[in-house]
């Protein structure tokens, strides 16, 4: 489980809506949280499901983390994984990818 940076964070990545499955979906959902990419952004509520990367909490100010988004894309290139046609291994599926990096250096 990931830790945010104030309760508030936490509570708005972690909305759940009794009639919206998709908080892409869902008008009251005004935070994404992506744990493969460790990035955080203002939800586009346009029927698709982009958002606007945001840099620090709107609710306490503090920086989020820096977005791993390029290298997730790189570590997949650098194991000849090319994710838009093949298999992506489950562990770049959530941030798992991220701890064992961290444990081997």
């Amino acid at each position: 489980m990931t830790e945010h940076c104030c309760e508030e964070m936490t509570r708005r990545v972690d909305w759940h809506c009794d009639t919206h499955t998709d908080p892409f979906a869902c008008p009251d959902a005004l935070v994404g949280f992506s744990a493969k990419f460790r990035d955080y952004g203002l939800i586009v509520h346009d029927g698709g499901t982009s958002y606007i990367g945001i840099l620090f909490c709107p609710w306490c100010g503090q920086r989020l983390p820096e977005s791993q988004r390029d290298r997730w894309f790189d570590e997949l290139e650098a194991r000849g994984i090319d994710p838009w046609e093949d298999d992506v291994p489950a562990e770049f599926q959530d941030g798992s990818w991220l701890q064992q990096r961290h444990e081997t250096s």
